[in-house]
């Protein structure tokens, strides 16, 4: 189980994720996932999610459930797409989109984004380190992630922001 602690400017409460990816065949996984509030002391929402990957076109999909704590039950679709920009693949360009839809098939909300990322493992000793430079499409607004091992800091230019540290 793959767990992390994740702070933001946004909620101004330490959340705990957890999230288990059980295998259903070598390219498709369940993913189950889910984030306790610890201000309120409640979950924040659980998701369920077949992913299937698929190496040689270097994308994969997704479909699922995801309730959260406004009780509210949505189906998500989602994919990834990505593009070596170099032949060792450490830097590749990334095609994402996401679409959330109303139990009632009524309501629909779509996301997007196109991101740089670069991987540069041995950045020092025992030190990798990953750059995310993207656009969201929807909002319409630039972003940054910087990864270092277990830390993650996420920031956008309309001020919004988050850390993670992976357990």
């Amino acid at each position: 189980m793959e767990t992390s602690l994740r702070y933001g400017g946004d909620y101004k409460a330490l959340r705990i994720h957890a999230k288990e990816k059980l295998p259903l065949d070598s390219k498709t996984h369940l993913q189950v996932h889910g984030e306790l509030d610890t201000r309120i002391g409640a979950p924040t929402y659980v998701s369920a999610m077949i992913r299937r990957f698929y190496p040689e076109s270097s994308a994969s999909l997704g479909m699922g459930l995801h309730y959260d704590k406004y009780e509210k039950l949505t189906y998500r679709i989602r994919g990834k797409k990505a593009f070596n920009v170099t032949s060792d693949g450490f830097l590749t360009f990334n095609i994402k989109g996401w679409c959330n839809i109303d139990k009632e098939f009524k309501e629909r909300k779509s996301k997007g984004a196109a991101e740089f990322s670069w991987s540069i493992f041995n950045f020092q000793k025992d030190q990798d380190v990953r750059l995310k430079v993207g656009y969201e499409v929807t909002e319409k607004v630039p972003y940054l992630q910087i990864r270092e091992n277990n830390w993650t800091v996420n920031a956008d230019m309309n001020g919004r922001w988050n850390v993670r540290f992976d357990l």
